[in-house]
């Protein structure tokens, strides 16, 4: 692997895990309600609206789910891995390459929401305003995951142990749901 094709593969991920990344938030917003008038939820709406606005003419929503932000997600998750794969020389068949991108699109959404329970865990200790903007979607996207199981667990000397419970709970999703799925859209891209 050559230096230029890792510098090249570096801002790739970084490109296109940017994008994904306010993809797969302004969906994570719309599923938890957030407030609409939220400087974060503003910024996001005018930054990926020229994109989704049309896309949700031919892909309407589900429920509060954005299914053509998810989908444009995917898209852009298997045109990374296309071009990462491209600068090794390796071409990938299009079903390997599909679930691929969706075990790849899956791993981000995991390590994100494990990325937000932790900042929620660091909230928890920290005096932080309640006026600032992130506060409260934080707190809006995790509550419908720690909720149920806080309800469930005992509080030990007032700790709330939810949080270590949904990140274990991902990190196993991580190795039994994502690992193998990549290995089969491996080994789907190589027979092709």
């Amino acid at each position: 692997m050559g230096y230029f094709a890792q510098a090249a593969q570096i801002l790739l991920d970084c490109l296109f895990g940017i994008a994904i990344f306010l993809l797969v938030l302004r969906v994570l917003l719309q599923a938890a309600r957030a407030n609409f008038y939220n400087p974060v939820c503003q910024f996001l709406y005018k930054t990926t609206n020229p994109v989704l606005m049309p896309l949700r003419k031919l892909i309407p929503g589900w429920r509060n789910i954005d299914i053509g932000a998810l989908l444009l997600a995917w898209l852009l998750s298997a045109i990374k891995l296309a071009l990462i794969y491209a600068l090794f020389g390796q071409r990938l068949g299009l079903l390997g390459l599909a679930v691929m991108a969706f075990a790849d699109l899956l791993d981000f959404v995991l390590v994100l929401v494990i990325g937000i329970v932790f900042v929620r865990v660091l909230l928890s200790f920290i005096s932080v305003e309640r006026a600032n903007p992130v506060v409260p979607l934080v707190y809006q996207i995790t509550e419908p995951l720690l909720r149920p199981l806080r309800s469930k667990l005992p509080a030990l000397g007032g700790l709330d142990f939810s949080p270590f419970v949904v990140t274990l709970a991902i990190l196993l999703a991580r190795v039994l749901i994502v690992a193998p799925l990549l290995d089969v859209g491996m080994h789907l891209a190589q027979a092709a």
